[in-house]
């Protein structure tokens, strides 16, 4: 197995241009995993750990780039104002330790159903910023991104060099289902986030389909029959549950049932979007 070092970014687009099949590495808590468990043997690593910008982030052209490797610990502590569901999503992940090395753009290169970040980023409608030698700068909206289990829509030669997330106009929330409270893979998880300007909901949906989702169907019937100057209506509630349920697709697998997956979505779009709206209102009210 070669192991490939890239100090820039420039360096490593050549190193994953003159080896497509290198895998990039950088916390490594997907990757050793896999490793270690002999799941696969890649014929080259890719570590990215020397190229500093991969761990920077700022805000540029009224969104907020989260470059790569940020680790969710950064998220937390720096983030929580612009992108709270990230950040709240960035809190249900592994121990300290794994939110010290693990990053938003490990989570994105994994494209595993079940990772915490996705549901947030599809809810905040995030743009995720892909890069080859040859063809230059790829911007993939975050719902085309993932294209089935654990397949992403980079190419062979390109990497994940930012993720690009509207700072929030509206109450965001992010709920998870574990077999416990923590370290812990997610049996389904759901993100909603409230964009008041534009009178829309957006949603993300997590281990309960092939990709992560969002819930189109709810966030329609949320853009025709909300009132946004109203208390919540408990029939519009039930129904915005039933269809986030409906736009889920999951599978038995050992941390729960598909019916528990179902379920589960429900309520915690029912959950998340009485805690949104309530927030809402009271900084209406304020």
């Amino acid at each position: 197995m070669d192991f490939l070092r890239p100090t820039t970014w420039e360096e490593a687009l050549a190193a994953k241009a003159d080896q497509p099949e290198a895998v990039p590495i950088q916390g490594g808590t997907d990757v050793m995993v896999e490793l270690n468990f002999d799941v696969r043997r890649p014929v080259a690593l890719l570590d990215l750990t020397q190229v500093a910008e991969l761990r920077e982030w700022s805000m540029t052209g009224g969104h907020c780039r989260v470059g790569a490797a940020v680790p969710y610990t950064m998220v937390i502590e720096e983030l929580a104002g612009p992108l709270p569901g990230l950040a709240q999503a960035s809190r249900t992940v592994g121990s300290p330790q794994i939110r010290n090395r693990g990053s938003v753009g490990g989570n994105l290169g994994a494209a595993s159903p079940a990772g915490d970040s996705h549901p947030p980023l599809l809810a905040a409608g995030a743009v995720v910023e892909v890069e080859s030698r040859e063809r230059g700068v790829r911007m993939i909206p975050a719902a085309e991104f993932y294209l089935g289990v654990k397949r992403s829509a980079l190419e062979p030669d390109e990497l994940i060099r930012a993720v690009h997330v509207p700072p929030a106009t509206g109450p965001q929330y992010f709920s998870k289902v574990g077999t416990r409270n923590a370290m812990v893979i997610a049996v389904c998880s759901f993100a909603i986030a409230l964009h008041p300007r534009e009178r829309r909901v957006g949603t993300g949906i997590g281990s309960a389909a092939p990709t992560p989702r969002r819930a189109l169907e709810a966030e329609e019937l949320l853009a025709a029959e909300l009132d946004w100057e109203a208390p919540l209506d408990p029939a519009l509630l039930r129904r915005f549950g039933d269809l986030c349920a409906r736009a889920a697709a999951p599978i038995d697998d050992v941390r729960g049932t598909a019916a528990y997956r179902v379920h589960a979505i429900g309520v915690m779009a029912r959950r998340t979007l009485t805690w949104a709206w309530n927030d809402h209102l009271g900084k209406r009210a304020a």
